[in-house]
């Protein structure tokens, strides 16, 4: 039988190279010991919903992740969903354009499951926000996909960066709309065991 090492001895990997979950995770004053992004499949099953999806994709993500004793692995996977269609990151700029174009005017939802594996042991959470896009003007599409920040985000937009200007409103968690859930990844934290509070005993 394996023996755990203290709990004040867990160390946190991130499993993302995301650089705004490493912000986020600062947020809660966490610093991972490394950062070991899967390599897995990310392409959606045939008719997935979306919540299905980045649970999913959460799920085999930190199953990916190779841990050494006393490490707790988190990953996280981000997802707009526009009814029941998955929004990826887009390919090009063209995609870009048109996840856009299909965004403008309308409310859309943004899925952000969390996974935390300690040992054989996974807890995971999903959280669901909508967010609503304002009638978007084609110079102000243009505007924005020419600053390239779209690159590498589900549904071509991040609401931290220039795109927060087409975003009149949300309800649901902004930090889960970014890609880490602060509430809920502080819970799954502590429930493995990770001195997320170093106060604690």
């Amino acid at each position: 039988m394996t023996t755990l090492p203290p709990l004040q001895d867990l160390q946190l990997v991130l499993g993302s190279g995301s650089p705004r979950r490493l912000e986020l995770l600062a947020q809660l004053g966490v610093t991972p010991i490394a950062i070991r992004p899967p390599d897995i499949d990310e392409d959606p099953h045939k008719a997935e919903l979306p919540r299905d999806y980045v649970n999913r994709i959460a799920a085999e993500k930190v199953a990916a992740v190779v841990a050494g004793e006393g490490e707790v692995v988190l990953c996280a996977d981000t997802t707009v969903a526009l009814g029941r269609r998955i929004m990826g990151k887009p390919g090009d700029t063209g995609e870009a354009a048109a996840f856009l174009y299909a965004l403008s005017g309308r409310r859309h939802k943004v899925i952000t499951s969390v996974a935390v594996k300690r040992g054989d042991q996974i807890w995971q959470k999903d959280v669901q926000s909508t967010v609503a896009m304002k009638q978007l003007s084609d110079a102000e599409v243009n505007a924005y996909l020419a600053s390239g920040d779209w690159q590498g985000k589900a549904g071509g937009y991040a609401i931290q960066g220039p795109a927060g200007a087409f975003i009149p409103w949300i309800n649901g968690s902004y930090t889960g709309i970014v890609g880490l859930p602060l509430t809920e990844t502080a819970g799954l934290l502590t429930a493995a065991g990770f001195p997320l509070y170093k106060g604690d005993t």
